[in-house]
């Protein structure tokens, strides 16, 4: 999985726990199941983008593209 990746699911991860929610909650709350939560936060599949919106809707947080710096 590239690193960018492994970065972001890091952030739903965190997210989801400042949050207090399990991953069933989160899973219902996006309209996924919670076997797709789990391997997404185990890191076995590289997620889909519908998959990613969903999910941060559900934690009310923004999917953003930001340019990178310059260094």
């Amino acid at each position: 999985m590239p690193e960018n990746c492994s970065q972001i699911i890091d952030m739903l991860i965190s997210q989801r726990q400042k949050q207090g929610l399990t991953q069933e909650e989160l899973a219902q709350a996006a309209n996924l199941t919670q076997s797709v939560i789990a391997r997404l936060e185990n890191k076995k599949t590289t997620p889909q983008l519908n998959t990613l919106l969903k999910i941060t809707k559900a934690l009310n947080c923004d999917l953003a593209i930001i340019p990178a710096s310059n260094h």
